[in-house]
């Protein structure tokens, strides 16, 4: 079944040059060329170029064009690769700098990937495109390159700070979650990129109701109805009546009935061993809840990543933008060898699309009630 036309290009981010962020924005272009029609990589021609020699070898050749407009995109054969060439400082020198080595964690690499980041960001802000779709960038990579990419721990803090900017508020008023999806389960994550310790401390009322309202509001907009939210328990049997923790009677459980006065639909807390399952759709038979709303990182991504990797997607909920990203990091272990699989890209790009397209919609909505 053929993609609905795009108004507006999609843009997809380099990722760390040194991983398999360019190989597998190569394969999709290659393998899915319907899902990539209108898309571009805001990225570095000769970067992509190595990739798509490297998967070439494999069978499968790939034409690269340099882009003068991001519009440019929408007219672009299917089969193509349209890049964006980023002004980066990691790429300037004389003599002009070498490749990124695969597999090794620089500075430069770093700053390349955030490079990238910040200008397909600051595009999607100022409505120039569609959607945000970023490759897999290097944590360490990223500290490495300085200020200011060192004050964030990963894509989802530097997008946040960079709309609360544009937004000219702060990043606490701009609040941000994740949610990691795939056909089977969606989970939402009370708290992101801190250590177990910090990630207990986290579940207080604010955060829960907090997230709780992101989930309903984004959820809502996709299904045309309230979401069913999964409450996850904190502690083993959801603390089994005050047995195992108090969490779940003097934190969750008030926070769900706070959310419910709200128009919220979500449960009570629920053993966590038990929630995801509940929630798990199967083929011709949806889950009992829509979403889960996960106490912490682990809990909710573990059981997402066990149904596969490849299936699995990063969205971030809460920005004034549509970003996705697939579920999984840089793999530097096999970079370089043509061997990554681009299917979690491949769905990033076929969610971002469905996702911009239900963005669309529903601006179109608010617009026709605003003159009705």
């Amino acid at each position: 079944m053929s993609e609905t036309p795009l108004s507006l290009p999609i843009a997809i981010t380099l990722g760390d040059p040194a991983g398999i962020g360019p190989e597998i924005i190569v394969k999709a272009f290659c393998d899915a060329p319907e899902i990539t029609r209108g898309c571009f990589v805001v990225g570095d021609v000769a970067t992509l170029r190595r990739a798509a020699g490297i998967v070439s070898d494999t069978g499968v050749a790939l034409p690269v064009a340099l882009l003068t407009e991001v519009q440019e995109a929408l007219r672009c054969p299917p089969r193509c690769l349209p890049v964006w060439q980023i002004a980066s400082a990691a790429l300037q020198g004389e003599p002009p700098p070498e490749l990124a080595p695969f597999g090794q964690i620089s500075a430069r690499a770093g700053q390349l990937a955030g490079d990238c980041v910040i200008w397909a960001a600051n595009a999607a802000l100022r409505g120039e495109v569609a959607a945000l779709v970023t490759a897999p960038l290097n944590k360490a990579a990223l500290s490495l390159a300085g200020a200011p990419y060192d004050a964030y721990p990963g894509h989802t803090e530097l997008l946040q700070a960079l709309a609360a900017a544009h937004e000219k508020t702060t990043v606490a008023q701009l609040p941000v979650r994740m949610m990691l999806a795939n056909d089977e389960l969606r989970v939402v994550l009370v708290s992101i990129h801190v250590s177990l310790r910090q990630a207990l401390a986290a579940v207080t009322f604010e955060q829960v109701l907090q997230t709780l309202l992101i989930t309903h509001h984004a959820l809502q907009a996709v299904l045309g109805r309230p979401p069913r939210i999964g409450v996850a328990g904190l502690n083993p049997h959801a603390g089994e009546g005050g047995l195992f923790g108090r969490e779940e009677l003097d934190i969750i459980g008030p926070t769900v009935q706070a959310a419910r006065a709200q128009g919220v639909w979500a449960s009570d807390p629920i053993a966590p061993d038990t929630v995801f399952m509940r929630a798990r759709a199967q083929p011709g038979q949806p889950g009992e809840f829509d979403v889960v709303l996960a106490m912490y990182h682990d809990q909710g991504l573990i059981p997402v990543k066990y149904l596969g990797v490849d299936k699995g997607v990063n969205v971030t909920l809460g920005l004034p933008l549509v970003r996705t990203s697939p579920d999984h990091g840089t793999a530097f272990d096999i970079a370089g060898t043509g061997r990554a699989d681009a299917a979690s890209l491949i769905e990033a790009i076929r969610m971002a699309r469905q996702l911009s397209k239900t963005r669309d919609l529903a601006a179109t909505g608010d617009a026709a009630r605003s003159h009705g």
